[in-house]
């Protein structure tokens, strides 16, 4: 049964990459042309069946729908997006289009095919990054999720010109999709918490997003990711975020196994991918710059910018319209990508954190509205990440502590905050350059609330660096993160699963001594 030597393939190259501190995607990549060269050398046959096609679709509209419920459309109307998306664009097709006509020998229109299929960056690459490190929502995460829905849409254009082919007139449906919004809240609301919720997921992201555009000859993928959009803004959308978690994990293995068991490279195809290897530093350079042009400091450029220096599975799709005897060479250079990106993506404030002060000055002078620096002015306690730990912890504190201050790199949830009563602003906690600027003379206790182990890690560094010295304390998950937590300069990591079971076990005793009282 070929899925079972698929599963233990990709649960093995997973594994090994993981202890090295690799994303376990690379593993997956890597297994994918194992078992592709294993069937050149064996009597095995490893060939993707539509079994492993279906399952690597699934993976992928159910990730881009869990992406929509994180999403703000309003996010993607900005200049930042739509100017630096369509800059990009153009200047790399400008580029790369004589590039590969001058050295692959090849038609213009093959070239220029080749140099669009290369402009778009990976949405699932990039998206399982940013997830994994809780930053869709951050602004640098809101605006590489808003440029790659932006090429996106480039790459459905450009496929329906190659194939010759329009959506149907019941495609225009779409556009009253936005009044099924609060039926789609309603059903949310009545499914519960359990298996309901998670079958209402799959209902939204294939059968209605995926199965209903494809009817109308319009992208699954993008019936997936607005489905998701739809749902943004109701209270339990993360909620059903979470619920698909293990579901949609489970399937995206199957999309990076697909792309390595497609067939194992000749020469030529070879020679193309390590070109497109190579020139990859210049699309994340080029995308730092256009984004710098637009305002972004230094920081969100690099960290977007990186984000999006990858060869997208877009491409192929793209490829395999219009270009299908380029598919393999293609199918290469993007897995080159994945394994030089996803490493990159893991350890990116550990990087800026020590090459950023060669990229600050290339800051213009005027900053983005949502960056913004801001000052603490009296505050005395400082809780940076507003989630429900940090929210909490503010709630508690602020029954003692009129002096406070929460953080969160997302501005919706700061407005939200806002409108609650509690004294949250937007500000980027991980950033290097909102500690340089930053001055807080009264500022005597830290709260390290943030989701990433990375971002606590950083921000422990640069408090201390700077020479604060009142008591930071963060919480966390693993003994480990909690290690390294205080060797980073914190005075204390508390493990969140012990907290509350201390918690818990207080109550019993408090009660009981005053009914023995």
């Amino acid at each position: 049964m070929p899925e079972a030597l698929w599963i233990s393939f990709a649960f093995v190259l997973g594994l090994m990459v993981k202890t090295v501190g690799l994303p376990p995607l690379v593993g997956y990549l890597a297994a994918g042309f194992l078992l592709s060269g294993l069937g050149s050398v064996t009597d095995l046959t490893i060939e993707s069946t539509h079994a492993l096609e279906e399952f690597a679709h699934i993976g992928v509209l159910l990730l881009l729908f869990t992406v929509g419920l994180k999403l703000k459309l309003r996010s993607i109307f900005s200049p930042e997006v739509i100017g630096g998306s369509l800059l990009h664009f153009a200047i790399t097709c400008t580029v790369f289009t004589p590039g590969l006509y001058l050295l692959m020998d090849l038609s213009w229109s093959t070239a220029l095919l080749l140099a669009i299929a290369l402009s778009f960056s990976s949405t699932v690459l990039a998206a399982k990054v940013l997830e994994s490190k809780r930053e869709l929502r951050a602004f640098h995460g809101r605006v590489a999720i808003g440029i790659l829905i932006m090429q996106d849409l480039i790459a459905l254009a450009v496929m329906s010109f190659a194939a010759g082919q329009t959506p149907s007139q019941w495609a225009l449906i779409v556009f009253g999709l936005p009044l099924l919004r609060p039926v789609l809240f309603r059903l949310l609301d009545a499914s519960g918490h359990d298996e309901l919720l998670v079958l209402l997921g799959l209902l939204l992201a294939l059968v209605l997003g995926g199965y209903g555009f494809d009817m109308v000859g319009l992208s699954s993928e993008l019936g997936a990711l607005v489905f998701g959009a739809m749902l943004a803004k109701h209270p339990r959308s993360q909620e059903l975020s979470k619920s698909l978690w293990s579901v949609k994990e489970m399937f995206l293995v199957g999309f990076f196994l697909q792309i390595g068991i497609g067939g194992l490279p000749d020469a030529d195809s070879l020679m193309f991918a390590v070109i497109a290897g190579l020139v990859l530093p210049l699309k994340g350079i080029l995308f730092f710059f256009l984004l710098l042009a637009f305002r972004l400091r230094a920081r969100s450029a690099f960290l977007s910018s990186l984000a999006l220096t990858n060869y997208s599975e877009f491409g192929l799709i793209v490829a395999s319209v219009a270009l299908p005897e380029w598919l393999v060479p293609l199918a290469i250079s993007v897995s080159i990508s994945f394994a030089i990106s996803a490493p990159l993506n893991r350890f990116a404030h550990p990087i800026f954190e020590r090459y950023g002060n060669r990229l600050t000055p290339f800051e213009g002078k005027q900053h983005h509205p949502d960056e913004q620096p801001i000052s603490l002015g009296t505050t005395r306690v400082l809780i940076m990440g507003m989630g429900r730990t940090g929210t909490a912890a503010y709630d508690w504190i602020a029954r003692h502590e009129t002096e406070l201050m929460g953080l969160d790199s997302d501005p919706a949830k700061a407005q939200k905050h806002q409108k609650r009563g509690r004294n949250v602003v937007f500000a980027d906690a991980e950033d290097a350059s909102f500690w340089s600027g930053l001055h807080m003379p009264s500022v005597h206790s830290v709260i390290l609330a943030l989701g990433d182990i990375e971002a606590k890690l950083v921000a422990a560094r640069m408090l201390r660096k700077l020479g604060f010295r009142g008591y930071i304390v963060a919480h966390t998950m693993y003994d480990d993160e909690a290690k390294a937590i205080r060797e980073a300069g914190a005075n204390d990591a508390y493990l969140t699963m012990s907290e509350t079971g201390v918690a818990l076990g207080s109550h019993i005793i408090t009660r009981q001594e005053q009914k023995e009282s």
